[in-house]
């Protein structure tokens, strides 16, 4: 394939088969710049991750992980057939039309969310083509190909993704959490339903305005920061 047409400070780097999210990691840790978009593209799969450097301590630069989110909802809501719903689950599932199609995940050095992190990665995989042949075997699982996206490309749709980030990016720098805030809440998936995660169980019944889950129970409301959500290096 031709090179990614990517917005400037951006440059996308293939990874020719390794995990992007591994290899952005370890790109992260040996000082590379942010910006970086690396992927690997595959028939039955699109994966990639976006290599950041945040100037504010990690518990709000964590942001970038349901940040990224709306930006790729917004990327598919706009290639996909008008009928194709995107929402997003807290903990960085992505669903298409309810079923489980994708996911983001997070890492940072240091891992303190009180200090700045020295980089950021947030790791992208979609499923493009279904596992197996039975795919009602599955329901809750998917592919874009199952849920009518046959014609949306996978490095359109990479591309897409990276230009709606900087978007919301560049809205957070301006304007804050709060807009953030008002496009998540109308496409996240799982509120008011029983959810265990970080070791709580408990009703999820929204978050708070650093993006903590609040988790209901019958000992009171617990708060589980996105914090909690990151991955140890790989």
């Amino acid at each position: 394939m031709s090179a990614l047409s990517l917005p400037p400070l951006f440059q996308g780097l293939a990874t020719a088969g390794a995990d992007p999210f591994a290899v952005a990691c370890a790109e992260a840790q040996d000082g590379c710049d942010a910006g970086l978009v690396f992927y690997d593209l595959r028939p039955d799969r699109l994966q990639a991750a976006l290599v950041f450097a945040p100037e504010v301590p990690l518990k709000e630069a964590a942001i970038m992980l349901p940040l990224c989110g709306v930006g790729f909802q917004n990327a598919l809501g706009a290639l996909a057939p008008p009928e194709v719903a995107v929402h997003l689950e807290w903990g960085g599932t992505i669903r298409v039309n309810g079923g489980r199609c994708g996911a983001l995940r997070m890492a940072a050095s240091p891992a303190d969310p009180a200090r700045e992190p020295d980089w950021l990665v947030i790791g992208l995989t979609l499923d493009l083509w279904p596992a197996g042949e039975e795919t009602g075997l599955t329901p809750d699982v998917t592919a874009l190909f199952t849920e009518g996206c046959a014609d949306v490309e996978a490095p359109l749709l990479l591309e897409a993704w990276v230009r709606h980030t900087l978007v919301w990016i560049n809205r957070w720098l301006e304007d804050g959490a709060r807009p953030i805030h008002s496009e998540w809440s109308g496409i996240v998936h799982g509120l008011k339903s029983d959810v265990s995660i970080a070791g709580e169980t408990g009703v999820f019944i929204g978050v708070d305005e650093g993006f903590g889950m609040l988790l209901k129970s019958s000992v009171g409301t617990t708060i589980i920061p996105l914090t909690a959500l990151l991955e140890e290096v790989p």
